[in-house]
C-alpha cells in the first residue's frame, strides 16, 4: 500500500437518478435519518484487525495510526503527523496523538501500539496478518508520545500498512492465540462506531462513539444487514428495507429512476481474475496458460455482461495506480493464435472439438462464489471462449468454505485488489513465496521484480521494476486476468457527505464504498 509518490486525482463517473430535492423515508422510517440500514453481501469472520477486518483501513471500528483519503494519500489517524523514516529506511517513528480514548473509556497510549503490532508479530496469537508484515521485526515504546517500528529491510510502502486498527493493550495481555480471543465477536476500538448487537448470518447493529476525536457522528445509529444472494439484495431494497447496497450494474439499473434513491458508480482496484493451479495436469501447462489468456474475450464481457462497467486487465496492475502500469503488457484477444499454442503444445482435437495431450482431456473445473451474479457471468463467458478453442471448463458454484478446500487443484475465479500500492496487490499473490498464492505460481524473473518493487525507496525504480514485473508476467501468466470490475451501489438520498473514491476489493456498510466516510454524513 503505497506513498512515496504523488496522489492522482481520482475520477469515476457518478449515474443519478431523478431528484425530487426531498427525502423519502428510510428503512428504519425515522423522520430524523438519524440511523441507517445497509445490505452487505458478506458478513466478516471475525472483528479483530489482527485476523484481518478492516485491513484496508476502513472498518467503522476501529482507528489505524494513518488511514487512506480518497485522493490515495495517507493522512494521520491517531499518530499526529506522518511517520518519519530513519535515513536508511530500517526504521519509522511515530508520534502519537494524545487526545484519544478508546469506546471503554481508557486512554489511547503508545503502550497500545505496541502491544496491537507484538501480538501480530507473535507466532502463537496466530494473526493472519502476520504475512503482510514479513518486514516488521521489532516495535518499542521511545517516550509518552513515540514508538518507533523496525525493519529487516527498506520497505517503501511501509507507512501504509499502518492502516491497521489498533487494540487496547488490555485486551491483549493474556496473549495466546488471537482465534479465541473477545476481540473476536466484542471489539473495543477508537474509532467512529462501537458494536452493540450482532446476530450472525443476520445483521450487525453499530451506534455511535461520541467521545470519537473527530466528533459524534451524525448518523447515531448503522444495521448492516447480511444478505449473500444478489438477487435478493435487489428485491429487498426494492421493497424498502434498505437505505443502500452494492449491487451488480444490470440489478443496479431498475433503481435509476426510483423517486429518491441515487445509483452510484465506483472505479475499483477490484480485480476478476481466473487462479490457474499449477499443480493440476492442464492449468499447469504454460502453453495452456498463455493459450488461455490469448483466447478470453475481455472486452466483449464488459461491454456485455458488465453494462461497460469494467476495465480489461492483462495483468493484476490496476489502471487506478496509472504511474505503475505499463501500456505495452497486454493480452490481445486472438483466437487464431490460441489455438496455434495449444497446437504447438501437443493438445490435439478431437472429433467433438475438445483437445487431449497423452490420454489427458483438456479440461478442468472452475469455482466461483455461488450467489454472486457477476462471477457466474464471467465464469460462464469463459468457459464458452475456452470451449471455442478445445477445451472443457467446467463451472462449480459453491460456497466460499467449500471453495477453500480445494484451491490448488481447482481453478477458481476470485477477486482481489488494492488501489494505494503495487506491493500488496501483487507480492502475497504471485511471488513464489507469497502468503496467498493458492495456484502456486513460480516465476524467477516476476520473484526478483517484485522484490525489487518492494524495497527500492526511488519512486522511479519501483516504477520501472513493476514494469519488469509486468513483462515477465505477460510471457509466463499465472492467472487468467478478466476485468477490474467497477462497484455500483444504491443509496438512498436522505443524507449528504458522500464523496467519490476508488474502492479496494473490500467493500461495503462496513468498509469502503459510498459508505466510507458515514460517520461525516448529515441528516438532509
Amino acid at each position: 500500500m503505497r506513498f512515496l509518490l504523488p496522489p492522482v486525482l481520482l475520477v469515476a463517473a457518478v449515474a443519478a437518478s431523478a431528484c425530487t430535492g426531498t427525502t423519502t423515508p428510510s428503512a428504519e422510517g425515522t423522520n430524523d435519518n438519524s440511523s441507517i440500514v445497509l445490505a452487505d453481501a458478506t458478513e466478516p469472520a471475525t472483528l479483530n484487525p489482527l485476523l484481518g477486518y478492516g485491513s484496508e483501513g476502513v472498518s467503522k471500528i476501529f482507528d489505524g495510526l494513518v488511514e487512506h483519503r480518497a485522493n490515495r494519500t495517507l493522512r494521520p489517524q491517531l499518530a499526529a503527523e506522518a511517520p518519519k523514516p530513519a535515513a536508511d529506511g530500517l526504521s519509522w517513528t511515530v508520534r502519537l496523538r494524545g487526545d484519544v480514548k478508546f469506546t471503554d473509556g481508557t486512554a489511547f497510549g503508545p503502550e497500545d501500539v505496541v502491544a496491537t503490532y507484538r501480538a501480530l508479530l507473535d507466532p502463537a496469537s496466530g494473526s493472519t496478518m502476520r504475512s503482510r508484515f514479513a518486514m516488521l521485526t521489532g516495535v518499542e515504546q521511545l517516550d509518552a508520545q513515540n514508538v518507533r517500528f523496525t525493519l529487516s529491510k527498506p520497505y517503501a510502502p511501509f507507512p501504509n500498512l499502518l492502516v491497521l486498527g489498533i487494540l487496547p493493550s488490555e485486551a491483549l495481555a493474556a496473549g495466546g492465540p488471537l482465534a479465541s480471543s473477545p476481540v473476536n465477536t466484542a471489539p473495543v476500538g477508537t474509532g467512529p462506531y462501537r458494536l452493540t448487537e450482532w446476530a450472525r448470518g443476520d445483521k450487525m447493529v453499530l451506534e455511535s462513539n461520541p467521545s470519537h476525536v473527530e466528533g459524534d457522528p451524525r448518523i447515531k445509529k448503522v444495521t448492516v444487514v447480511f444478505v449473500p444472494d444478489d438477487n435478493t439484495r435487489a428485491q429487498r431494497m426494492e421493497k424498502g428495507e434498505f437505505d443502500g447496497t452494492d449491487l451488480p450494474p444490470r440489478l443496479a439499473t431498475k433503481f435509476a429512476q426510483a423517486n429518491g434513491m441515487r445509483v452510484i458508480d465506483h472505479q475499483t482496484a477490484d480485480l476478476r481474475a481466473i487462479t490457474l493451479p499449477t499443480g493440476n495436469p492442464v492449468t499447469g501447462d504454460p502453453a495452456m496458460r498463455l493459450a488461455l489468456n490469448t483466447a478470453v474475450n475481455r472486452q466483449g464481457m464488459i461491454d456485455n455482461l458488465l453494462a461497460g462497467k469494467g476495465t480489461s486487465a492483462s495483468t493484476p496492475v490496476p489502471a487506478e495506480l496509472p504511474e505503475f502500469v505499463d501500456p505495452d503488457s497486454a493480452f490481445r484477444y486472438d483466437k487464431a493464435q490460441a489455438d496455434a499454442l495449444l497446437d504447438q503444445a501437443g493438445w490435439i482435437k478431437g472429433a467433438d472439438g475438445l483437445r487431449s495431450r497423452d490420454g489427458v482431456a483438456a479440461s478442468f473445473t472452475l469455482m466461483y462464489p455461488i450467489g454472486d451474479v457477476v462471477r457466474v457471468d464471467l465464469a460462464t463467458a469463459f468457459a464458452a471462449d475456452a470451449r471455442a478453442v478445445g477445451v472443457d471448463v467446467q463451472l462449480a458454484g459453491l460456497s466460499r468454505e467449500a471453495i477453500v478446500p480445494r484451491l490448488g487443484k481447482d481453478a477458481v475465479l476470485g477477486g482481489e485488489g488494492d488501489p494505494f500500492d503495487p506491493d500488496q496487490a501483487l507480492h502475497g499473490t504471485l511471488h513464489t513465496a507469497g502468503a496467498d498464492n493458492p495456484g502456486g505460481y513460480s516465476n524467477p524473473l516476476v520473484d526478483a521484480a517484485l522484490d525489487a518493487g518492494r524495497t527500492l525507496l526511488d519512486p522511479a525504480q519501483r516504477v520501472a521494476a513493476y514494469v519488469q514485473f509486468q513483462r515477465a508476467y505477460l510471457a509466463a501468466p499465472g492467472m487468467v486476468t478478466l476485468a477490474f470490475v467497477t462497484h455500483t451501489y444504491v443509496v438512498r438520498e436522505n443524507w449528504n457527505g458522500y464523496q467519490q473514491v476508488v474502492d479496494p476489493s473490500d467493500h461495503g456498510g462496513l468498509s469502503w464504498g459510498p459508505w466510507w466516510n458515514l460517520q461525516k454524513w448529515t441528516p438532509k
